[in-house]
């Protein structure tokens, strides 16, 4: 059932509430991630609404003994406000697939090739025995690079223009992930996050 919901009188945006076309690739150490390639249709859209309503900031973090911005600006999504409650309704029904309760909900936004993320694995959840966190990818796509903790071999996604994928199981204590920096991106890429409230987190 793919699911279609109105954004602001324009084409319609959906998703895909059957999850056809998902894939799942176990690693190891109980870890997995599924991969649904353009899960969201109108992604162009939902990226052109998402990027002009939400409230961007920089987060600064100590290196050493420099305090340096993150290299991507970050946004909280209040669900139901944005979007014509498409993102809500993403939240739910991942939530009713995965049987988790995802609440809280962030965006990054990368603007080109210079803004990335580091190897890591999520803050609480890489001390957690399981977790799960879903990533919906807008605009053009980039690189999502994933390498065991111990050191190893990594795997490549190419994410944009609407692709889904989740990482479970062990995932973010077994495994890290990152997005490199790039000599040339097409474009910004914009990722949408679902995450359990994990506590204080």
């Amino acid at each position: 059932m793919r699911r279609q919901l109105d954004l602001l009188a324009a084409p319609r945006v959906g998703f895909d509430a059957s999850f056809a076309d998902l894939r799942r690739a176990e690693l190891a150490d109980g870890a997995w991630v599924d991969h649904a390639p353009g899960w969201v249709t109108g992604h162009d859209l939902l990226f052109e609404q998402l990027e002009r309503s939400l409230t961007w900031c920089t987060e600064t973090r100590r290196m050493y003994d420099h305090v340096v911005a993150t290299p991507r600006l970050l946004a909280t999504i209040a669900a139901r406000e944005v979007c014509g409650g498409v993102i809500d309704d993403m939240r739910r029904v991942l939530s009713e697939h995965y049987g988790e309760d995802f609440v809280r909900t962030t965006a990054a936004l990368y603007r080109d090739g210079n803004d990335s993320v580091a190897w890591h694995g999520d803050t609480t959840a890489r001390d957690m025995e399981r977790a799960v966190v879903a990533t919906v990818s807008l605009g053009q796509p980039r690189k999502f690079l994933l390498r065991p903790a111990a050191g190893g071999a990594s795997l490549s996604y190419q994410l944009g223009r609407g692709d889904l994928i989740v990482m479970g199981g062990t995932c973010q204590r077994t495994w890290r992930h990152a997005i490199p920096k790039v000599a040339h991106a097409p474009g910004p890429r914009l990722a949408v996050m679902f995450r359990p409230a994990w506590g204080s987190y």
